[in-house]
């Protein structure tokens, strides 16, 4: 990817940010997370990228670091847990690409107190590259941890240091158990520490993968912001958007229960039906007209087929059960009007139940659809091409984990 493109997405989500009108509660409630965003953005525009290095106490991590350094700059010792907060050194080579390269150490994760821990997860799951540091066969806690990273979107290298312990034979051991406890569509590689093998390897990367990495870094940042402060913001639209499908379905019930005539109930549903949508849109945020409104209804009557039946063949069958009823009520001085209160009150207890239904899916459509712009952080990561499979794998995962059915679903009215 060439600076002029690097150049294009900085300019995107700036663009991007500045259109998102935050009131004072929100600024206060993000202020981390938009602090951490803001710096990720001057990061991007400086080309400035970062790797983590992750692992439990006494694998070596410290002395990995030292390795691409070229000198000892992180403190090591025989005993564990001589890092004891994340500590961060700028690393050039010959040949870079990118204008700065910042290293972070960390310790142990076993060796932290639960706070000090998170802490030091989420400084180092900021990061564009994660080298998690391993010195022999993984645990249970090593591979949630990585499972963890893989989840947020991380690009990960697993370093297997301390290799004089083991004969050929017992590292090809090790190496094939680590593949089968760690997802085989992550593309995660594992790298002896061997002479200048994670050197090489991790120069390699960042000149081939560099400006990807941190532009993909910095829209998953974006993103995850966004997400947060969507949630927020529906928590309190959801109560508004209750309010508007209530009274929605008070007025298609009102008319169902007095209306005798099929067709104008089914056109006065339909018209209910496309101004419910069009107000759920103005709470959501997006705008629809007429038409947009009605491809919604055609959208969710084909993928809901009760829903049509459930509106046009029942009250289809209960209109000309009143129908008899009314052109039978002079043959029987009355009598058989009696019926006809009650089946009005299922017809608009159908028509209220339907009504909600609609609302709710309706209310999901309209949040996938305020999510396609151009802008949108999600949006541009899916539209990078990118022809490596090594990166494009990592990716999927991450837009497959963070589905926004499953993650608005809750807030849904």
């Amino acid at each position: 990817m060439d600076l002029i493109q690097a150049n294009e997405q900085y300019v995107h989500l700036k663009n991007w940010w500045e259109k998102i009108d935050l009131t004072n509660y929100e600024k206060s409630l993000f202020n981390l997370e938009i602090i951490t965003f803001n710096q990720q953005l001057i990061r991007l525009k400086e080309k400035k990228l970062r790797i983590g290095i992750y692992g439990k106490a006494g694998v070596g991590k410290s002395s990995i670091l030292n390795l691409l350094l070229n000198e000892k700059v992180f403190k090591t010792d025989i005993i564990n847990g001589s890092t004891k907060k994340v500590e961060a050194k700028e690393w050039f080579f010959k040949g870079q690409m990118l204008k700065s390269i910042e290293l972070l150490d960390s310790p142990g994760f076993d060796f932290c107190n639960i706070n000090s821990s998170e802490n030091t997860y989420s400084l180092i799951n900021n990061s564009e590259l994660i080298l998690f540091a391993i010195s022999g066969d993984l645990n249970r806690n090593e591979v949630n941890k990585i499972n963890s990273f893989i989840k947020d979107g991380k690009r990960i290298i697993i370093v297997l240091n301390k290799i004089d312990f083991w004969n050929e034979y017992e590292l090809d051991e090790i190496i094939n158990s680590i593949k089968l406890k760690i997802p085989k569509d992550a593309f995660i590689p594992i790298i002896k520490n061997s002479g200048n093998n994670i050197k090489n390897y991790i120069k390699e990367t960042l000149n081939r993968y560099g400006e990807i990495l941190l532009i993909i870094n910095s829209l998953q940042l974006a993103d995850k912001l966004f997400t947060k402060i969507k949630e927020q913001r529906l928590k309190k639209r959801k109560k508004a958007a209750q309010a508007i499908i209530g009274k929605y379905a008070t007025l298609k019930a009102s008319g169902v229960a007095l209306n005798p005539l099929l067709f104008m109930d089914i056109a006065g549903s339909y018209a209910l039906d496309t101004a419910l949508i069009s107000e759920l849109s103005k709470i959501y945020g997006l705008s629809l007209k007429g038409t947009s409104a009605r491809n919604i209804i055609k959208k969710i009557s084909i993928n809901n087929l009760y829903l049509l039946a459930t509106q046009v063949g029942i009250n289809t069958s209960f209109n000309l059960i009143r129908k008899i009823i009314l052109v039978s009520a002079p043959l029987t001085n009355g009598i058989s009007l009696l019926p006809y209160g009650p089946i009005a009150i299922i017809q608009a207890a159908i028509a209220i139940q339907s009504t909600k239904i609609i609302g709710k899916l309706a209310a999901k459509e309209i949040l996938i659809r305020s999510k396609v712009c151009y802008l949108d952080p999600t949006f541009i990561i899916k539209k990078i091409s990118l022809k490596e499979p090594e990166i494009l794998n990592y990716i999927n995962i991450y837009l497959s984990k963070r589905n926004l059915n499953n993650n608005f679903s809750i807030f849904l009215p």
